[in-house]
């Protein structure tokens, strides 16, 4: 046996939510309900699930709001802890360590915590409800110590436990027997329906509610009554009264807030509102589409949410309005038909409500859609014979499905449905209908590996025969569509064929007959050659895949058999009870389900290998039946031998309690707890079209800016991307640290080193220094040969490019100039005649930045200008002191543009 310890069971997709009552927060804006091993928080305006709060290894079971903070709610679960999470942001903010299997959790008004975990009583082990003490900590992991034992024996369904007014009592109900348990007094109090009664058996206690405001407990009974109890502090005058609508057990029963109205609902679909005090006057809430199985009210009384049986939960407004739906995957009394995954969407098919076909997105964790087979209205009924989808098949590209429904009346009525894909509509629309395909039950249907030619149907009844069904094409003048029609009919000595299978590319057909497995030929409908095997009716066949494409695969319920086609000899068997045989679309591996005692064991093998390389013994109660290989989109990196199988697909399986499970290996299950403590912006707003389009507009104008910051000189560091305002903004308030502490964090982050500037300076001075030969030759080119005159731009246009990194370094060399040269020319008396002259060109020397250093030169160089002009020249030099600043940082345009100044003098 291979280890693996890297893998383990848990319960991913399609876990129920209506396993617990949801919690709907104090402001009504989200609703926290169970899935499994994780905790799902939706939004009841958008249905959109905003967190998975993921860090239980067990089944979780119970959920309670935070008395001491709303924004808080504490989970239990199997694996022995309670945890308590901010559900707003998805953090777990501390693991408390009960040390035993917790079934249920309850928080009293007074803030009092409870759970129902496994107790001993006379060397006995039951399940009582215990009083804990969960001690304030700074600590992420605490151990709880004490606890107090309230009940020895109670319910393990959270529904039949319930606190009274203010924390004062609690009430708890088992078979026919009330217990009242008042906490100040410490006495107990029991109240019995009578046991002798012919009715006893529908008598029994379903649920129980007590009122906020009131000394009144509500229970509801096993034929459909709802019992008012009053005064039951005093155990020989107590009172009760009866109300009466439900025709069957009352499965759930709630308070409002204030007290004002009773909640209940049963088998019915009907949410009923008792009005308390006037129990005769009540209102209804009809076609909720399945049983009600849960009744939850928000703590501001605005909502109403109602957990139903078909793993569906309803969000109501004011008992008059359904304003939202979030389903979950249907579960319901039983699958008949086999696990398939759509290759369009990926979506897991089987049955869904009555007589439908359901498909569920495994990667999302939401129902896409429900096909209805049957197209009748189902009628809720015990011992009524009604259609029923038994068998369900698609092709390998999911362009079709066949289904068979079935009706076990006096007489089997059959029929047999092919649905084609539609594209417009992205669904399957009905395209033939065969009444009566076989004279028995069908046992299998299965299509052949998809061609362009065409495709074929085989379908395997009771009757003796096997049919195989080809669709044909229609005459291209005629508008009629593709049809079906049987194509041939097989049997082999009168015997009663079970299963069938094709290979892997279409070539061959295998068909069971009890103990011997007939190879068929498709493509002729010839009996190719038959196989036997020890003695036992072979129950499930299986081609194998790739390299193993040679390999033939039987399972009875005492041997596993694996033939050569090549040889049409057995290649090897053993003594196996398989239950289910399955073969990975994408390997060579091939999974068998064996039924063990009470359990069922797993081995993962290849044909050519009789060797298991994974196998897992009790991998779960009860025998497993249906199981599918989901295709991953990205292929895991897995370099564990315990875990290579599940490289390419997942292995998806259904136990005896309808309970969805898979494998998770120890990577996937860190990246997942890796992706679920990465905090979020803004989860509350839903992922709409709106949302995407704003976030793609946010996307596009980082990247512009993050290029325009490229193409500039220096990148200027902003404040609000350093990490201490991250993290600032993405904390919870309430687990920040002091706020001296983030004022220092803050200020430091907004600082800037001194060091690196005046690093830089150092070889900025001897760099000028050598260029200063090569500036002076440019200076003597620059006034011989004057540039052109340039246009004056637009003055609220920009002053001009960026400054590179070699421009910076040139203009701090120029400040370090000496200027007192200009000093003698601020005395003179025309410099404030021609200052407005001046001032108007000023765009004229901004134009191409050059370095100070220049214009002294050239104005010595050019002394045929200044004897033409001599007055503009004098008269230019209270603008130049004036504007001293923009001419250190742009002094070439002066020189350039020294023949437009003289010009302008005049005007």
């Amino acid at each position: 046996m291979v280890a693996h310890a890297d893998t383990r069971v848990v319960h991913r997709g399609g876990s129920k939510i209506n396993f617990r009552a949801p919690v709907i927060t104090q402001d009504s804006r989200f609703l926290i309900c169970v899935s499994g091993e994780c905790i799902k928080v939706f939004s009841t305006s958008t249905e959109e699930c905003i967190h998975h709060l993921q860090g239980h290894k067990e089944l979780v079971t119970g959920l309670v709001l935070n008395p001491s903070n709303h924004l808080q709610v504490f989970s239990c679960s199997e694996d022995g802890t309670i945890r308590l999470w901010d559900f707003t942001d998805g953090i777990l903010i501390r693991t408390y360590n009960v040390r035993r299997r917790i079934l249920s959790m309850h928080v009293s008004a007074k803030g009092d915590v409870f759970v129902v975990m496994p107790v001993k009583r006379n060397k006995k082990e039951k399940f009582g409800l215990v009083s804990l003490n969960l001690p304030p900590s700074v600590e992420q992991h605490v151990m709880v110590k004490g606890h107090t034992i309230v009940f020895q024996s109670v319910s393990t369904d959270p529904k039949c436990i319930a606190f009274g007014q203010g924390g004062d009592y609690v009430a708890s109900v088992k078979e026919n027997v009330l217990h009242v348990y008042f906490f100040n007094k410490k006495t107990f109090y029991r109240f019995a329906l009578g046991a002798s009664d012919e009715k006893a058996a529908r008598n029994a206690f379903t649920c129980v509610a007590c009122h906020p405001k009131d000394d009144c407990i509500a229970t509801g009974h096993g034929d459909g009554k709802i019992r008012l109890w009053r005064n039951f502090n005093r155990e020989k005058e107590y009172t009760f009264s009866t109300v009466h609508w439900h025709h069957s057990g009352v499965n759930a029963l709630c308070f409002t807030p204030e007290g004002t109205n009773l909640l209940s609902g049963g088998l019915e679909s009907v949410l009923v509102q008792w009005r308390y005090g006037q129990e005769s006057e009540k209102d209804f809430l009809p076609r909720l589409g399945s049983s009600i199985k849960e009744i939850v009210v928000s703590p501001d009384g605005s909502l109403f949410c109602t957990s139903h049986t078909d793993n569906k939960i309803t969000v109501i407004q004011n008992c008059t309005k359904v304003s939202a739906v979030i389903q979950g995957l249907v579960h319901g009394d039983g699958v008949k038909t086999a696990l398939m995954v759509d290759p369009r969407t990926k979506a897991l098919v089987l049955n869904g409500k009555p007589g439908h076909l359901q498909f569920y997105s495994l990667q999302r964790d939401q129902q896409l859609y429900n096909l209805d087979i049957v197209q009748q209205e189902y009628i809720n009924q015990s011992n009524l014979d009604q259609f029923e989808v038994v068998k369900a098949a698609l092709d390998s590209r999911g362009s079709w499905l066949a289904t068979v429904e079935q009706r076990s009346a006096k007489e089997v009525e059959i029929s047999l449905k092919l649905w084609a894909f539609d594209e417009q509509t992205q669904s399957f629309v009905l395209n033939t209908t065969i009444t009566a395909p076989h004279d028995g039950p069908i046992s299998e249907i299965c299509f052949s590996p998809s061609s362009q030619n065409s495709t074929t149907l085989v379908s395997v009844s009771l009757d003796g025969h096997f049919k195989a069904w080809q669709l044909t094409q229609p005459d291209p003048s005629d508008d009629e569509e593709a049809s079906w029609s049987c194509d041939f009919v097989g049997d082999y000595h009168s015997l009663v064929p079970k299963c069938c299978c094709f290979s892997a590319d279409g070539s061959l057909l295998a068909v069971s007959f009890k103990e011997v497995v007939t190879v068929w030929s498709p493509a002729s409908w010839d009996l190719l050659t038959t196989l036997s095997q020890p003695p036992g009716a072979i129950r499930d066949l299986c081609f194998g895949r790739l390299s193993c494409s040679k390999y033939l695969l039987g399972a009875t319920d005492k041997n596993l058999c694996c033939w050569n086609l090549l040889t049409c000899s057995l290649e090897w068997s053993t003594s196996l009870d398989v239950s289910l045989l399955l073969a990975d679309p994408l390997s060579e591996n091939v999974a068998a389900f064996c039924g063990a005692e009470k359990t069922t064991d797993l081995f993962v093998f290849r044909p050519s290998e009789p060797r298991p390389h994974f196998s897992q013994q009790a991998l779960c109660t009860g025998r497993v039946t249906r199981a599918v290989f989901a295709p991953r989109d990205d292929p895991l990196d897995s370099c564990e031998e315990g875990s290579q199988w599940l490289n390419w697909s997942q292995l998806y399986f259904l136990t005896h309690n309808m309970e969805l499970l898979t494998f998770l290996t120890k990577p996937e299950e860190e990246r997942l707890m890796a992706l679920s403590k990465q905090p979020t912006i803004d989860d509350s707003v839903a992922m709409t079209p709106f949302y995407l389009l704003l976030g793609k507009h946010r996307k596009r104008q980082e990247e512009e800016r993050d290029i325009l910051s490229s193409q500039s000189g220096v990148r200027t560091l902003l404040p609000q991307g350093s990490v201490a305002i991250k993290e600032l903004l993405h904390t919870p308030s309430h687990v920040l640290p002091a706020t001296s502490i983030l004022c220092s964090m803050f200020v430091s982050s907004l600082l800037v080193s001194v060091s690196d500037s005046r690093d830089e300076e150092q070889p900025t001075e001897v760099e000028m220094e050598s260029e200063k030969e090569e500036d002076d030759s440019e200076e003597e080119s620059a006034a011989v040969h004057p540039r052109p005159e340039q246009e004056s731009p637009d003055p609220g246009a920009t002053l001009g490019p960026v400054l590179t990194k070699a421009e910076h370094r040139e203009l701090r060399g120029v400040k370090r100039l000496d200027y007192s040269w200009i000093r003698g020319l601020v005395t003179s008396k025309p410099m404030v005649n021609t200052t407005k002259q001046m001032v108007k060109t000023p765009k004229q020397r901004v134009k191409t930045p050059k370095s100070m250093a220049e214009t002294p030169k050239p104005m010595v160089k050019t002394p045929k200008q200044r004897v033409k002009t001599p007055k503009p020249m004098v008269e230019t030099s209270k603008p130049m002191v004036e504007t001293s600043k923009p001419m250190v940082e742009t002094s070439k345009p002066m020189v350039e543009t020294s023949k437009p100044m003289v010009e302008t003098t005049n005007p």
